[in-house]
């Protein structure tokens, strides 16, 4: 294994609702000792109206995500230890927003704003080192986000999640900014199977640090 650089390392979980990106941020953080940054759902004030009404508190959501995931982004650069991340700042620019703006469901000017504000943000902050998208398709998201549960994601429309699979490729075929390992989970059950949970941790510290 190449250990020339065994400096502090920001790995991001990327993936479409219900790809997995929580359970597998917790469990690299268990196994490799590493610092895991969850997504805040459970005291988001926003997110129950969201699904209720989109049109209404989309944009207050996005800037919601957007000043959460900054604030994560700064203790990350001052803990000064590998950290892995729950969802990545550009997600919610490159993927989320411009789809709520397609889809209608965030007017143009609403859009404009979040996106200037954006891109002031992205000239201060640091891109991952790594970038893990867990690819799914809609049958294995559906399958998840029925079995954990959460009420307010029940009103999910199908079309909703296909839109947002469809920008998620075009996005992570085109992002530069970090390295990207892209893990397909259809039949790679890394919660409930060891030797699926080792073959996505050898090839994670495999991208980060070389091969043995």
């Amino acid at each position: 294994m190449d250990t020339t650089d065994l400096s502090p390392k920001h790995i991001a979980i990327a993936g479409n609702i219900g790809a997995g990106k929580t359970t597998l941020t917790g469990l690299l953080a268990k196994h490799l000792n590493w610092t895991p940054f969850y997504e805040d759902v459970d005291d988001n004030p926003y997110l129950y109206d969201f699904y209720k009404d989109m049109t209404r508190w989309s944009f207050n959501l996005q800037i919601y995500f957007l000043n959460k995931r900054l604030q994560q982004l700064v203790e990350i650069k001052q803990l000064g230890t590998t950290v892995v991340q729950d969802r990545t700042i550009y997600e919610d620019a490159r993927i989320f927003a411009p789809n709520l703006n397609a889809m209608g469901l965030m007017s143009n000017r609403d859009y404009d704003n979040y996106q200037q504000l954006f891109t002031t943000v992205q000239s201060l902050i640091q891109p991952p080192d790594l970038i893990v998208y867990l690819r799914a398709s809609i049958p294995t998201l559906v399958h998840h986000i029925q079995h954990r549960g959460r009420q307010f994601e029940d009103s999910l429309r199908l079309d909703y999640l296909r839109r947002l699979n469809d920008v998620y490729e075009d996005w992570i075929k085109n992002h530069t900014e970090s390295k990207v390992l892209i893990i397909n989970i259809d039949d790679l059950d890394f919660e409930n199977s060891n030797e699926a949970l080792s073959e996505i941790i050898q090839r994670v510290q495999s991208n980060l640090y070389g091969l043995f």
